[in-house]
């Protein structure tokens, strides 16, 4: 599957938005979570209109699914001795920096655009594979064992798909990974509405989103998967930052949890 030259670009540009909000959250609420890498590639942004387009909410948002999609790779990290944790459509994510491992093999795929910029700004490390493909082609696989217990991070990146793409895409993960286990983020029909609002505002218009979920339960039996956590984002983030953050923020906050209007996803391929 191929995006035209705009949307490709504007994908792209798309990198910048979570990586403002981890800047952004590592400097007013460090206790909560810091990345001192994304602080190191705060140099590197030179427009700024994210940051002046965003609110507390939407960097909060962005930041609190790192928070839990980090202690969800760490759980099952800590259940395997040689797991292989791969980042699809990585962009410039530093969840290896973040989490440090000790074991493990962390593998980073995105677009060659994107991997050439992540070359340049961050460099491979040990315990880290830096692989150029498409997400539907399944190439990348081949530069893993497929065998061992894989955890397979969609950050950020479904919702820019029609469903039905998601679900042919799923549907060969199935077959190509055995002890594969799936985690992604998703919003409500509502709630893809407004990222849809919040992306053009941050001026990117060539990146409409598309993917959403009503109900976590009925795609996993649309998939044939297992349902192993449907987690929503804020329910730490409330209780860790109760009384730091605007009304704005904790009210929608709370709205968005009760409503599960933004979620994780967390599926076993295979019985």
């Amino acid at each position: 599957m191929t995006m035209t030259d705009n949307a490709l670009q504007g994908v792209m540009h798309t990198l910048f938005i979570p990586l403002e909000a981890r800047i952004f959250v590592s400097k007013k609420f460090p206790d909560y979570f810091y990345d001192e890498k994304a602080l190191e590639l705060e140099c590197h942004i030179s427009d700024r209109k994210i940051r002046k387009k965003s609110s507390e909410y939407a960097f909060m948002a962005s930041v609190a699914r790192y928070y839990n999609l980090d202690e969800m790779t760490k759980a099952f990290m800590d259940k395997h001795e040689a797991p292989n944790i791969v980042f699809l459509g990585v962009g410039l994510e530093t969840a290896y920096d973040r989490i440090k491992p000790s074991k493990g093999i962390f593998y980073q795929m995105d677009l060659p655009e994107v991997i050439r910029i992540r070359r340049r700004l961050l460099g491979e490390r040990e315990r880290e594979v830096f692989i150029e493909g498409d997400l539907f082609d399944l190439k990348w696989a081949d530069k893993m064992d497929v065998k061992s217990p894989t955890l397979l991070i969609v950050s950020g990146v479904f919702q820019y798909f029609h469903e039905e793409d998601v679900l042919k895409l799923i549907q060969r993960l199935k077959n190509i990974f055995p002890k594969g286990e799936l985690i992604f983020d998703a919003t409500d029909e509502t709630g893809i509405k407004y990222a849809n609002r919040y992306v053009k505002k941050t001026g990117n218009q060539e990146a409409p989103m598309y993917f959403y979920i009503n109900n976590a339960e009925e795609f996993a039996n649309k998939t044939e998967t297992v349902l192993l956590e449907e987690r929503t984002f804020f329910k730490k983030t409330r209780k860790l930052l109760s009384g730091k953050l605007k009304i704005y923020t904790r009210i929608a906050m709370k709205v968005v949890d009760d409503k599960k209007r933004a979620i994780l996803v967390h599926l076993k391929l295979n019985e």
